[in-house]
């Protein structure tokens, strides 16, 4: 059983490398591939704001509909497989072509647009909680749980900043290969894909699920699709709390390559500070397990909140200074690695308190609740981000250095600042509201055992 595990935190995280890439390059570079490499008008870039932040919240909204579907998916390869490998395929095609210049600017470029988008987040969305919510099916125990989701956000952080540290020079290279911006963006998106389908599986094939704890049980209707979502209290409380931390979370991160642009005037020490910024996420993921042996999830929490707050105040009054900027970089991400870990185990763990309180076992439809949040945090953030670059006069702007002082600083209040509130706020949501600890997670798997709900005498 122990070696079963092991494969399976291994094969299960590194599903997630080449996801993460796709997801960072649409969520964070697509407004920089809109304004920089297609110069799109600030009249489209008006526009763009609101479908952006429209269209994500619109489609959030489906997420629980393609949980639903997955929770009653019956086939010989299972009810996640299935999903994983569809979504995969037909988001990575949506995805080249939400980067290919189809020659389309103005109001014809709107429209494609909100077509391939809505697409894209439809089939990546399947996919994504189809892969997420295979975790609570592979152990029920919580500290195996605490280590294979610490390896998967290892993987997708690996993902995620290859990316982010990677596309500054790749598109520099690619561009004076081809001669052509529009053609080297094209390229990392067909690149991008492959290396998503080959991660994947590992994912699909190599992943085994332990069917022996879950008693079998009849599929979920679209009435108890809604009793799961909002009568599952702690499910509801975590869904605040993660929502206002993505917020946070995806503000920050979508301005990182305009600020080395146009406040620090150096857009090549992006990659710098990313790469920083990515070692030491992942140091913190590997170190997780150690810390969560010595403290609760909730001296954990509080611990990474206040790393956060000192690395944002830091960051807000420092000069412009790459060992400065560096250090409050990583105070920021160190406890945001730490938190949306613990955001991930508090999301697995509603589910057996779901379990026990509805009578059914809804690992998608409570998953559902990671990628609608994660769009809605999008599409603020995306929201926020256009806005401000529009308002401070840096879409307009002919050069860097013709940005106001005035411009700078309402880029860092919305980069800094704002996230800020949004994070403390969810912080107090999950220290005020939400109640499942270890003592009361264990008494939770031993009253489902005894009511015939999951079968322990499996695991013995």
């Amino acid at each position: 059983m122990e070696k079963s595990a092991k494969a399976n935190r291994y094969f299960f995280g590194l599903g997630t490398v080449g996801r993460d890439m796709l997801y960072s390059l649409v969520s964070l570079q697509m407004i920089f591939y809109m304004t920089e490499v297609l110069n799109l008008s600030n009249s489209v870039m008006w526009w763009m704001t609101g479908i952006f932040t429209v269209l994500r919240i619109f489609d959030a909204l489906n997420d629980p509909i393609m949980g639903f579907l997955v929770d009653n998916t019956h086939s010989r390869f299972g009810k996640f497989k299935p999903w994983i490998v569809i979504g995969g395929i037909l988001g990575g095609i949506f995805t080249v072509l939400l980067f290919t210049d189809l020659g389309f600017r103005g109001t014809g470029y709107i429209i494609v647009f909100v077509i391939l988008y809505l697409l894209w987040d439809v089939t990546y969305g399947a996919n994504d909680i189809a892969y997420w919510s295979m975790l609570p099916s592979l152990t029920i125990d919580q500290k195996e749980r605490e280590k294979t989701g610490a390896f998967a956000r290892i993987c997708a952080n690996i993902g995620l900043f290859a990316c982010v540290v990677g596309i500054v020079p790749v598109t520099d290279a690619l561009t004076k290969a081809f001669g052509s911006e529009t053609k080297a963006w094209f390229v990392i998106a067909v690149a991008i894909v492959i290396i998503t389908l080959a991660f994947l599986c590992f994912t699909v094939f190599g992943v085994k699920e332990d069917k022996t704890f879950v008693v079998k049980q009849e599929n979920t209707t679209l009435k108890e699709m809604f009793s799961v979502l909002f009568k599952n209290d702690q499910l509801l409380f975590t869904a605040i709390s993660m929502a206002l931390f993505m917020i946070g979370y995806c503000t920050t991160t979508s301005f990182g390559r305009y600020f080395f642009k146009y406040a620090f005037l150096d857009e090549n020490m992006y990659s710098v500070f990313a790469g920083v910024l990515g070692v030491s996420q992942l140091a913190a993921l590997a170190i997780f397990p150690l810390f969560s042996k010595r403290f609760s999830r909730k001296q954990l929490y509080a611990a990474s909140t206040v790393l956060v707050v000192l690395g944002y105040i830091v960051f807000f009054f420092a000069p412009m200074n790459m060992i400065v900027i560096g250090f409050a970089g990583v105070l920021i991400f160190v406890g945001q690695a730490f938190i949306q870990l613990l955001m991930l185990m508090f999301l697995t763990d509603t589910i057996e308190y779901g379990q026990l309180k509805l009578g059914k076992r809804n690992e998608s439809i409570t998953f559902s609740v990671q990628p609608l949040i994660n769009k809605i945090g999008g599409a603020i953030g995306t929201g926020v981000v256009s806005a401000t670059l529009i308002v401070s006069g840096i879409n307009a702007a002919p050069s860097p250095e013709a940005v106001t002082a005035g411009g700078i600083l309402t880029m860092k209040l919305a980069m800094l600042i704002f996230p800020l509130i949004a994070i403390v706020a969810g912080y107090i949501v999950y220290r005020r509201k939400f109640k499942i600890n270890k003592k009361m997670f264990d008494e939770i798997i031993a009253q489902l055992a005894k009511r015939g709900d999951l079968n322990l005498s499996e695991k013995e």
